[in-house]
């Protein structure tokens, strides 16, 4: 991973002591705290990261109307000053600044892009733009971000970042249409966890980016091999079960059960799979016998059955017991109602 957003340090001393500790018992990415536009947020954030190798301040402000209005009972203007002076405090500390304009995909575009021209020429390094209702579409996620670049020529110096939810079911979809229209960086969670609906999930983006390399002029240094651990580890700890069909990791993403994929899968693998099950860290694909199966996906259950098995020894009291039991089954008759 290139970085680890560690927790919100503010918000208890344990999250901050947690901080710390990932900081300095982590080596490789970078490590991030996250702050709300409040110097004792932006302080303690610091506080925490400050031990990492690669320490980054990540801090935040609702740029919607609804925000603004409702939540922060403020005036753009004093949102946007908010902005400015906390990633100005956060860069006097740090060199590796993020700011996130919250629910940007519901804020007024102009508004949007004066905020996020501000905070750059106050020092923030990466500009997250989230859509943090998980309200909008793959085609505006990406015309968002174009406008971005056309009217803050400084978008160009930054890393633009996504961080989408999953309450319309478009997480992905939308992370994906951010990379397309420049973005550098995506926020995303194991198994999509994360409030309400969940977060981008990690392993669909990446294995996306990888399977789909000719429609996307970039990769991640993610070891892929190491997804369906992660994975499994992640749900144990959080107690979080994982779909049957969820995409990638769930137990049912490289298993064939319907007859017509099954003869497929036998005869070539990539008639039903797009992606080889030991990139994500499964030793091989399961064809499933259940109703929907053919005699195709039959015989090569029952050849891999008769060479994984050994020979019973058929003697005279195991026939007799067979023989007893399949009498009392054909002379017993059950009346259903």
């Amino acid at each position: 991973m290139d970085v680890i957003e560690a927790g919100f340090p503010r918000s208890s001393p344990e999250d901050l002591h947690a901080v710390s500790r990932i900081a300095q018992e982590v080596h490789g990415p970078i490590i991030c705290g996250l702050a709300r536009t409040v110097a004792a947020d932006v302080e303690d954030a610091w506080k925490a990261v400050q031990y990492a190798e690669k320490p980054r301040i990540h801090t935040f402000v609702g740029t919607s109307n609804i925000h603004i209005e409702k939540k922060l009972r403020k005036t753009k203007p004093e949102v946007l000053k908010m902005a400015v002076a906390a990633v100005e405090l956060a860069r006097s500390l740090c060199e590796d600044v993020e700011f996130s304009a919250e629910d940007a995909m519901r804020t007024d575009r102009d508004y949007l892009a004066e905020v996020v021209a501000a905070v750059i020429e106050a020092g923030a390094t990466t500009i997250n733009v989230p859509d943090t209702v998980g309200y909008t579409t793959p085609w505006l996620m990406a015309e968002t971000l174009t406008y971005l670049y056309e009217q803050v020529p400084a978008c160009k110096d930054v890393v633009i970042s996504v961080h989408c939810h999953n309450d319309l079911g478009m997480a992905t979809a939308n992370s994906l249409a951010g990379v397309r229209a420049g973005a550098g960086q995506i926020e995303c969670t194991i198994n999509g966890i994360g409030e309400r609906a969940g977060n981008t999930a990690l392993e669909e983006v990446v294995m996306s980016l990888r399977t789909r390399s000719d429609v996307f002029d970039c990769t991640t240094g993610v070891n892929t091999r190491e997804i369906i651990k992660t994975s499994r580890m992640v749900s144990a700890l959080t107690g979080c079960a994982v779909q049957p069909n969820k995409a990638v990791v769930g137990q049912n993403a490289f298993a064939h059960e319907a007859g017509i994929h099954q003869d497929g899968m036998i005869k070539d693998r990539e008639t039903y799979e797009i992606m080889l099950p030991a990139d994500v860290g499964l030793t091989e694909s399961v064809l499933t016998l259940g109703p929907r199966s053919g005699r195709a996906g039959l015989s090569s259950r029952l050849a891999e059955l008769a060479t994984r098995s050994p020979a019973r020894s058929w003697t005279t009291s195991t026939r007799a017991s067979w023989r007893s039991r399949s009498a009392r089954s054909r002379s017993t008759t059950r009346t259903w109602p």
